[in-house]
């Protein structure tokens, strides 16, 4: 059965009702193949083995009815911008970018932690080359396995919005009466993201700093995804694929991002094994400028794909896979080894 997902950068909000109202047609699949991920270089075929979750929202620091004479004010009403400061201070420290909220955390599981490495030395400083940084910037750790565990593992905050705040342009000597913030706060693949998201809020409301009005806008969170353990036929597959029109062995990474429906998808279906692929690789650049398509490791993955299907109907045969048939339009049944 083949799914076109068309709101997946709206947040799939729709998604699950259409599973649900085609449940009987879908079947019980043993195997799920999404192809909405990454890659960490041209060279190989990348398997997605988990992905983080998310929460955040709007964070407002107000201090005042209206903005007043910074010369006036500034020492005696405090600045909105500094109490935001000592907010987010809270749960990040502004040194190493390490999330303090013990709670956002979680253990990494032996097996990732081997694929981080692997990642890590076949990757080696491409793991941050791919991105447009100022000349003399260092990462955030000289561990390039860290750098991998930070950002497929670890919880990270990012601040993607700001309001408030003139342009320099416009900036006069105002105290200014209130400053607000996006919060992005990536989430561990295993963490319940709603949980994190009241520890977020609970951390970020309680004691206001001089006690200036505070608030949160929470917005949905969802949880990441962690695939998983692979059968021994798809890991053969996954690999046999990769060295037929690649040369080189399949490697497994997880992705610092959010695919929503996944989650869903294996809670849907949690006998079904899943092969989670994609073409977005070094300088991709995907949601930014001049974003752009690697056509040849596009024609290498398609048939990837299409080895992987049919090694996983050869492994039907054997009687190797699990999962109830898909139905077509018809109402016949093709086989026993739905795949989605």
């Amino acid at each position: 059965m083949v799914l076109i997902e068309a709101c997946e950068e709206s947040g799939s909000y729709d998604l699950p009702a259409y599973v649900d109202h085609l449940a009987e047609r879908i079947g019980k699949p043993s195997l799920v193949v999404c192809l909405d991920s990454g890659c960490g270089n041209y060279e190989q075929l990348w398997c997605t083995t988990s992905l983080r979750g998310l929460t955040g929202g709007n964070l407002t620091v107000k201090v005042l009815e209206e903005g007043v004479h910074s010369g006036d004010a500034s020492g005696v009403v405090p600045s909105s911008f500094r109490l935001l400061r000592q907010l987010l201070s809270r749960i990040e420290d502004e040194t190493t970018g390490r999330i303090l909220l013990d709670g956002l955390h979680v253990e990494v599981p032996a097996e990732r932690l081997t694929q981080a490495k692997a990642a890590a030395a076949t990757l080696d400083t491409a793991i941050f080359d791919k991105f447009p940084m100022v000349d003399g910037l260092v990462p955030m750790h000289e561990d390039l396995t860290e750098l991998v565990l930070n950002r497929t593992w670890r919880p990270a905050l990012s601040i993607t919005g700001v309001d408030g705040k003139p342009p320099l342009a416009s900036a006069g000597n105002v105290l200014r009466p209130q400053t607000a913030v996006k919060l992005s706060l990536r989430l561990p693949p295993t963490a319940d993201g709603k949980a994190c998201g009241e520890l977020l809020k609970a951390a970020l409301l309680r004691d206001p700093p001089n006690g200036a009005q505070v608030t949160l806008e929470l917005e949905k969170a969802s949880s990441g995804w962690n695939a998983p353990a692979m059968a021994p036929w798809l890991e053969k597959a996954i690999d046999d694929a990769s060295q037929a029109f690649f040369d080189k062995p399949a490697m497994y990474m997880g992705e610092g991002g959010s695919i929503p429906f996944m989650g869903m998808l294996g809670e849907k279906f949690p006998g079904a094994q899943f092969m989670i692929t994609g073409v977005l690789g070094p300088h991709s650049n995907a949601h930014g400028p001049n974003e752009f398509l690697h056509i040849p490791m596009g024609k290498r993955v398609t048939a990837c794909v299409s080895k992987v299907i049919a090694d996983h109907h050869a492994a039907c045969l054997r009687g190797e896979t699990s999962g109830s048939p898909v139905a077509a339009d018809s109402g016949t049944r093709h086989g026993g080894h739905g795949c989605c």
